[in-house]
């Protein structure tokens, strides 16, 4: 299924506003300890990359990083990002077998269709190196709907996203929640779960 195109409009109108709005997703807790998680020199994929902040942090911190996004002018963005190899890719475009130590899936699947979540995980799983680092975080809720600025988004209990993820044949560990606004101003819950493959 092709990534929905309102929402890609607006992160390709929006990317330098995005990339404002973003500006200290280096500082993350969570991506720290992602980082300190894995060997210097491990192979990542950022999976729904945006302007490349994170994945040129990654960068710095020694990290070889593959920075994917749907689009274009964020791709274009993390592109500028030194060490950092960005390229187009929605997640049907994901289909390397046993290439990454770890994957950063931070608030990215959020924007596919819950009917394709399995499908997409799945390739995750088999992208992922066995043992491999897998980092997903979701907005948290029920249902699907579109936020003040057009984009979709799939809402998903922890319950229901650790079911997925074991399906998937991943091996969930740790997780956390909190509530912060984005790009729209809205507040919004949000779950994120660590699990190695």
């Amino acid at each position: 299924m092709s990534p929905d195109s309102e929402t890609l409009r607006v992160y390709d109108a929006m990317a330098d506003q995005y990339a404002a709005v973003t500006a200290d997703a280096g500082a993350d807790p969570l991506l720290a300890g992602f980082i300190d998680a894995l060997p210097t020199g491990a192979q990542v994929l950022d999976l729904g990359c945006g302007p490349g902040i994170i994945a040129a942090h990654m960068a710095r911190a020694g990290l070889s990083v593959t920075a994917t996004d749907a689009s274009r002018e964020m791709v274009a963005l993390a592109a500028d990002s030194s060490g950092v190899t960005a390229r187009l890719a929605t997640f049907d475009d994901i289909t390397e077998e046993d290439a990454y130590d770890g994957i950063w899936a931070n608030f990215s699947l959020l924007h596919a269709a819950r009917a394709d979540m399995p499908r997409h995980l799945a390739a995750l799983h088999r992208a992922l190196k066995p043992g491999g680092l897998l980092h997903i975080a979701l907005k948290s809720g029920t249902g699907a709907h579109r936020d003040t600025l057009g984009r979709l988004y799939t809402y998903y209990t922890a319950d229901e996203l650790e079911t997925l993820l074991i399906a998937a044949g991943f091996i969930p560990f740790s997780s956390a929640t909190g509530r912060d606004t984005g790009l729209s101003g809205e507040m919004a819950d949000w779950i994120a779960i660590s699990a190695h493959g």
